[in-house]
């Protein structure tokens, strides 16, 4: 599935988070946005869960009109919910902290949107459960609660927990950046595997540079709500043209 922000404006208050965007992500692409905090990256990707609305502006989902801040200033919430839902269940997202259930158990935690939200048997739904958790490996684990893993399990439950709802475009925001360094191989050792394999589009946010490198088709870098670049990762990295870029790489590399 493909993604398209066309003009697409956001502010909170004072504050412009995305100013006049305009961008696309082809089908089974793998796009990575990197930029300082508070540049839009986030932003960007909770439009596409539909968390947040733009001010002005189009997104476009495989060119089905997820936001047209236009045409649907006039619906009402039932309304806009009835246009968005189908659409919304298309993509799946995997967030910076793991939000699982903690009086639930990991093969629960993995079934439970399934039976609720695609509608799936207890047993059929079981079963695909147990089959994403030894595809994240951590079938063993099925029965444990939350609080019994590690942080770097739980991202991986909820990468599974994500996968069981069949979206066909995965955003994943910051996956890593809660997790201690030496769990953070075993989370991007997942997601590698998964653009390997499988056919979903999707789309990064990361500070992670040399999962980016190793990831992308694309890396954009943003500030201030735009796109200042917008490269293959080599080029990026190696030759990025802009000097606001070559700041941040310099920060970044720094920081390391």
């Amino acid at each position: 599935m493909s993604i398209r922000f066309e003009n697409v404006s956001k502010a909170y208050g004072d504050h412009v988070v995305l100013d006049n965007l305009s961008f696309e992500v082809g089908t089974s692409e793998r796009v990575t946005l990197i930029g300082p905090s508070g540049s839009g990256k986030t932003t960007i990707l909770r439009m596409l869960m539909t968390l947040e609305r733009p001010d002005s502006g189009r997104v476009s989902v495989n060119d089905e009109v997820l936001w047209d801040a236009e045409s649907q200033e006039s619906l009402s919430t039932g309304q806009l919910e009835r246009r968005l839902a189908p659409i919304r269940r298309n993509v799946g997202m995997v967030f910076q902290q793991f939000n699982l259930f903690p009086n639930m158990s990991v093969l629960q935690n993995v079934a439970s949107p399934m039976r609720f939200t695609l509608k799936v048997d207890r047993d059929a739904a079981d079963k695909r459960a147990m089959d994403l958790l030894d595809s994240v490996g951590l079938s063993a684990h099925a029965s444990k609660y939350p609080g019994q893993l590690s942080g770097g399990q739980q991202q991986r439950v909820a990468i599974a927990r994500a996968l069981g709802l069949n979206p066909q475009v995965m955003l994943f925001d910051e996956v890593t950046s809660a997790l201690d360094p030496e769990l953070v191989g075993e989370v991007t050792g997942v997601i590698k595997n998964l653009a390997e394999t499988s056919s979903m589009t999707m789309l990064f946010v990361t500070h992670q540079m040399e999962f980016a490198a190793g990831i992308s088709d694309r890396v954009l870098m943003f500030d201030a709500g735009a796109i200042v670049e917008d490269k293959p990762p080599r080029e990026l990295f190696e030759n990025p043209a802009e000097a606001r870029t070559q700041q941040f790489l310099s920060a970044v590399r720094h920081a390391l």
